[in-house]
């Protein structure tokens, strides 16, 4: 049974009342010893509160999708095949790695179907990848804009924007909970936003108390090549997707604005622009975040140490909202750092740190990443 599907919700409804009923009917009746008498009520109760709080987090789950199976939620996913060395330099100048044609891997087609999520719209296509370069399996998630097949477009190739959840959180959340494909598809179809196909990788690769930080971390995950190299070379492969680094961005909420951030600015390369939502530079902020646990990789892996470490300013556009204490000091911070031609626009919040807020902002972030990437 699916953790996020609606029988277990519907079971977890029916528990409730079964638990309260079971308990008021056997209350009187429980016999024994009085210790005996006791422990058993005590137990009764305790069923009870089970089944509620139960019920709740599924609720609460199913609404913001914070893990989309049992083994998100149970930490026993193993989501890392190998961890092969990674090149330190970053060839190439497409998002796929570009390079020497005779060092890239393979092209390789994927077969698509559905996400078999109640949340998710019916159009969002869903594809397991074993990553090539990374050595990382995990699903990803597509949206075609409605564009794509119109017979006018059958020769045009589409930008791109990567989508990356928080921490704990599933590849669904930015279509479930955050409704970006919804809000966004009626503002294409006006115009008003360029025909960006969405594309949202798994990250939650080792289980729900650590944090891969988006970061290739030696002899543990690469989580950065698979974000970077493995999901853009497969987008690649299969669809009509533009090759060009200016033609591909990353957005994130919370620690996804964290990898949005870092990832634009470390690979420009390979994106354009990044929008953050809520996010921070420090990777210890995350308390599961293994990158935030090593010194080292915590230093390199802060945007505002990766645009005083670079050799030139990376040719990246920003977009960063958030409240104070809660990602606005954070953008300064990145804004003041910041050189041509990288561009930093900073916008403060005043909502919660909750999918809601974040759902609202995306169809602003995305009309100002149409005036970055334009469509052609």
């Amino acid at each position: 049974m699916e953790l996020t599907g609606t029988p277990f919700f519907l079971l977890t409804v029916i528990l409730v009342p079964v638990s309260i009923t079971v308990a008021l009917l056997f209350w009187g009746k429980v016999g024994g010893p009085q210790p005996v008498k006791t422990l058993t009520r005590i137990v009764m109760i305790m069923f009870c509160q089970v089944t509620a709080v139960l019920m709740v987090f599924v609720m609460v789950n199913n609404a913001n999708l914070i893990y989309g199976n049992w083994d998100d939620l149970l930490g026993t996913g193993n989501h890392v095949r190998a961890v092969p060395p990674i090149p330190s330099a970053d060839p190439g100048t497409n998002p796929g790695g570009g390079g020497d044609a005779a060092k890239e891997p393979p092209k390789v087609k994927q077969s698509f179907g559905g996400v078999n999520d109640p949340a998710v719209p019916n159009d969002v296509q869903k594809t397991e990848l074993k990553g090539q370069v990374s050595g990382v399996d995990g699903e990803v998630l597509v949206w075609l804009p409605p564009q794509y097949n119109d017979p006018a477009y059958k020769d045009k190739k589409f930008p791109v924007v990567e989508l990356i959840p928080g921490f704990p959180g599933s590849s669904s959340t930015w279509y479930g909970t955050l409704k970006v494909s919804e809000q966004l598809k009626p503002l294409m179809q006006q115009g008003k936003v360029a025909p960006f196909i969405l594309v949202s990788p798994r990250t939650l690769l080792l289980g729900s108390s650590q944090d891969a930080g988006c970061t290739d971390i030696a002899g543990k995950i690469n989580a950065d090549a698979w974000i970077t190299r493995d999901v853009p070379q497969m987008v690649l492969d299969n669809f009509r997707a533009d090759p060009s680094s200016d033609r591909w961005a990353i957005a994130g909420y919370s620690a996804g604005a964290h990898c949005a951030s870092k990832l634009a600015l470390a690979h420009p390369n390979r994106y354009r622009a990044a929008i953050s939502m809520s996010g921070y530079n420090d990777p210890a902020t995350e308390k599961d975040s293994l990158v935030g646990k090593d010194p080292k990789l915590r230093d390199a892996n802060n945007p505002v140490n990766i645009l005083k470490a670079a050799q030139q300013p990376p040719k990246v556009a920003m977009l960063i909202s958030g409240a104070k204490g809660d990602g606005y000091e954070d953008g300064e911070a990145i804004r003041a750092a910041a050189k041509a031609p990288t561009t930093v626009q900073v916008e403060e919040g005043t909502g919660p740190h909750t999918t809601e807020m974040w759902k609202k902002m995306v169809p602003g972030a995305f009309q100002w990443l149409t005036s970055i990437i334009p469509a052609q």
